[in-house]
């Protein structure tokens, strides 16, 4: 058998105790200079602290389709509800479901409480407009009745092209290579759709002769009409303020303007004419990956009623040339989707271009949501002012303070220089969760409410276990004999184990908390989780290292009558000496016997 090497410490020791201090170091000084940089130097405030508006919705189902009520269908509807009050200009809002059949939204102060009722409590709106011109967000758009809209900046959104599954490959030849309109004809498409009361578009105003012949300018139209095209070449997507309002008021049947979102922070400007579709003439809708072609898309089947309406319209936009042969998606007022149309459509249809699974599956939700057969009724409606919530602030600041003072003093009773190590380690805890949660407003949305405060005064006491549990391993190889130095390494192992098993029993209840319930709830589940996390990262890279290197000082290391170790104070044996055994008489030795 192999020597043991000699300095070999033992188990459960540890030899560099600097560099786990030095890696706690560098993470605070990393997480605090993010804060900073950040600019969110406070954790962000929940509903009930920071005052503002609660929401809470009941979902109704058609009658006879009371399986509409489902979660798939609610958290489409959830997500339906986030884009309505983002639109509203709010960064902060909580949409979420609560059980089975409700949704609560919860909106901070400085939004306008009655706007947000009838905007988060009614049905989505979903229809299919076409498209008569595009250009970019903050451009002015040209005059489109005498500049071809094709000329202005076309949406770099997944358009693709649609492709009725019906149609063979001749027939989709044969439509794509309808000759397109010139520049003076699809200025006056545009102006007549503005101003005729049917405006699609049309395969004869598109390709007659003599509007390509004669380049004649296009009619001015009503006041309506002027001022419609004036708001278009005004509009600035890129503005939230302008995005909230366009389209507020607009009737299906009038023509419009839109904004969409291309990419994250690109947007573009639309004119779009009347509604040719409505949301619940789609019977399904789902993005789905094509196997063939490598590529996710988007299919979508429509009702009987609604077959023919979009046979109607795909067979007058497929006459038209780009921007014109596209029809806007739009839901709420927002373009989601302005796919192009090559060929006449009907009763199924497909979405293709550079979608991702998460865009495609998206746009399906969007496109089904139209047809469910689900409204909601608000329950109720709970004003919390920022007066009440800096109260409750105050008073769980209040009681944190006495709980914490308390541990405190007990521990400088108690453990008296040894007290010295738990108060550090408790502000490195503190510190880290502030840090933490400041930098997860921005991040995640997380809010310090109420209940979360709690949660972080509950955790004083856990973390503080941590240390007493260590502490009394220490305590308990004293009195065994040993000193100091060899005591500290001794009681980790043991005290290691039962910190590990005792925090996961806090991490294993704060998580299922956190997933069976919904709301505020979910707040203290968090922190709690969260701080208990904290706690075995501080005792390991922390707490321990520190007391590695206090019981190498002569005020502990000697057992101080204040260091909380004195070997008399706690009633240590002697100290343990190894005894050499008698060794056994030699063969044929005869023992002296006494006298």
């Amino acid at each position: 058998m192999a020597a043991p090497k000699k300095g070999r410490r033992p188990a459960g020791g540890q030899s560099r105790p600097g560099r786990a201090l030095a890696l706690i170091l560098i993470a605070m000084v990393a997480l605090t200079g993010g804060m900073f940089w950040s600019g969110h130097t406070t954790p962000r405030l929940g509903i009930d602290l920071a005052g503002g508006t609660s929401i809470t919705l009941k979902a109704k189902a058609e009658p006879g389709q009371e399986s509409a009520v489902n979660e798939t269908n609610m958290n489409t509807a959830v997500g339906i509800i986030e884009r309505r009050v983002n639109g509203l200009g709010v960064s902060e809002a909580e949409v979420q479901t609560q059980g089975r059949e409700n949704i609560i939204v919860n909106i901070p102060k400085g939004t306008n409480e009655k706007q947000a009722r009838e905007q988060v409590g009614t049905t989505a709106q979903l229809y299919f407009r076409p498209v008569l011109a595009v250009a970019a967000a903050d451009q002015p758009a040209p005059n489109p009745s005498a500049t071809p809209s094709g000329t202005a900046t076309p949406s770099a959104k997944p358009s693709g092209a649609t492709a009725d599954k019906g149609k063979d490959d001749k027939g989709k030849d044969e439509k794509s290579a309808t000759p397109t309109a010139t520049a003076t004809s699809q200025g006056r498409a545009v102006s007549e759709a503005l101003k005729a009361p049917s405006p699609t578009p049309t395969a004869s105003s598109s390709a007659s002769p003599k509007a390509s012949s004669t380049p004649s300018p296009a009619p001015t139209g009503d006041a309506a009409t002027e001022a419609l095209q004036q708001k278009f070449a005004t509009l600035n997507c890129l503005d939230p303020k302008q995005r909230a309002a366009v389209g507020q008021g607009v009737k299906a049947t009038e023509p419009t303007i839109a904004c969409g979102e291309d990419a994250p922070g690109i947007w573009s400007k639309y004119l779009l004419g009347p509604a040719e579709v409505d949301g619940k003439d789609v019977d399904d809708a789902q993005g789905v990956f094509d196997q063939q072609r490598g590529m996710w898309i988007v299919t979508m089947d429509f009702t009987g009623e609604g077959s023919k309406k979009f046979q109607k319209i795909t067979g007058k936009l497929s006459q038209q040339a780009d921007p014109q042969n596209r029809f806007a998606i739009v839901l709420d007022g927002d373009v989601v989707s302005a796919p192009s149309v090559r060929q006449t459509l009907s009763a199924s249809a497909e979405i293709s271009g550079s979608f991702t699974q998460e865009t495609a599956q998206d746009l399906g939700n969007i496109l089904s949501y139209g047809a469910l057969p689900l409204s909601f009724e608000t329950q109720s409606v709970d004003t919390v002012t920022a007066a009440l919530g800096g109260e409750q602030l105050e008073a769980g600041l209040i009681a944190g303070a006495i709980g914490l003072g308390l541990v405190i003093l007990y521990l400088v009773v108690y453990y008296r220089g040894l007290s010295f190590v738990a108060i550090l380690s408790l502000g490195v805890s503190a510190l880290l969760t502030y840090v933490i949660m400041a930098l997860l407003g921005p991040a995640i949305g997380f809010a310090l409410n109420l209940p979360a405060v709690c949660g972080a005064i509950v955790a004083i006491g856990i973390t503080a276990d941590s240390f007493i549990v260590y502490f009394e391993r220490i305590r308990d190889e004293i009195r065994e004999g040993r000193t100091l130095r060899p005591a500290v390494e001794r009681a980790w192992p043991r005290a290691r184990r039962t910190i590990l098993v005792s925090d996961f029993v806090s991490f294993l209840a704060a998580a299922v908390l956190f997933v069976v319930t919904v709301g505020k709830v979910q707040g203290f589940a968090f922190t709690l989780g969260l701080t208990t996390l904290l706690d075995i990262v501080v005792v390991f890279l922390f707490t321990k290292p520190v007391m590695t290197l206090l019981a190498r000082t002569r005020f502990f290391g000697n057992g101080h009558k204040w260091s909380g170790l004195d070997p008399k104070s706690l009633g240590a044996k002697p100290p343990l000496r190894r005894t050499r055994r008698p060794s056994a008489p030699a063969a044929g030795s005869v023992e002296p016997k006494e006298a």
